[in-house]
């Protein structure tokens, strides 16, 4: 079995992750997906890394370095699924693990991410099998309404 972890940067690249991301972020068809990955790529600095498993991509994580006065340099991880089919493989915590340490080599001090209130399996999975830390809640005002 082979296994690794690649950076995509190409939008072929983001459409292959595409039907995995999808799985977190149903709401979005592929064309909306590209157009904000892009923006989110070009001006945010985000950046999107795969694991591969024998060639098929079985997780995805979305991040972005970030500067705050609370967090101080920080890593913001805005997207993390792994497919379906594939998970309780360990997919997405070696993945996770791959971020954690591209942030400690590009001197950053911590990794944050927020977790919809109904995924309470994902909240079992990064306090107890990653040690994270619950210090906040995430508040979120529509404006369009």
């Amino acid at each position: 079995m082979s296994e690794e972890v690649k950076q995509l940067t190409t939008e072929q690249e983001w459409t292959d992750a595409f039907p995995v991301m999808k799985q977190l972020r149903t709401h979005l068809d592929l064309d909306t997906y590209l157009e904000l990955v892009r923006g989110a790529h070009e001006k945010d600095h985000y950046e999107m890394y795969a694991f591969y498993s024998d060639g098929e991509i079985v997780s995805v994580i979305g991040f972005k370095p970030m500067i705050t006065l609370y967090y101080g340099r920080f890593i913001w991880v805005c997207d993390l699924v792994t497919d379906q089919s594939q998970r309780s493989n360990g997919y997405g915590e070696k993945l996770i693990t791959y971020v954690h340490e591209w942030a400690k080599g590009n001197h950053y001090e911590s990794v944050a991410l927020s977790s919809g209130l109904q995924r309470e399996d994902a909240h079992r999975f990064y306090e107890e099998r990653l040690d994270y830390d619950k210090v906040s809640y995430v508040f979120k005002k529509n404006l369009s309404k």
